[in-house]
């Protein structure tokens, strides 16, 4: 099993959701995040006073599934999330030990 971590855009969660919808993918964590990359955020001016935005809102996606799916879900991902400009995000894939699932005792992928 492997979790793939995804920073995106805020405004592309709906895409990817529905992108990994149509590939069979339903269960997902979001998390409303920030940071910053290459990008090193930007400046703004309020009330007349300039100042750096460093960190700048993303969301995080995490999903854990078989092995045999990760490489869809990445191409699905990367193809929705992708704008062609900078700071379109970051895709991780990390290797999942085990999963328990509380209310029934599964484990492994069938907890998944």
């Amino acid at each position: 099993m492997k979790k793939i971590e995804a920073i995106i855009k805020p405004f592309k969660l709906e895409e990817v959701k529905d992108a990994l919808s149509e590939i069979g993918i339903e269960g997902m964590t979001v998390t409303e995040v920030k940071g910053f990359g290459r990008q090193k955020g930007h400046t703004e001016i309020y009330r007349g006073s300039e100042y750096t935005v460093d960190f700048l809102p993303k969301i995080k996606l995490e999903i854990v599934l078989s092995d045999n799916a990760v490489e869809e879900a990445i191409r699905v991902i990367s193809e929705a999330a992708r704008t062609g400009k900078i700071g379109d995000g970051k895709i991780f894939v990390l290797p999942v030990e085990n999963v328990l699932r509380i209310r029934t005792s599964e484990t492994g992928e069938a907890a998944v």
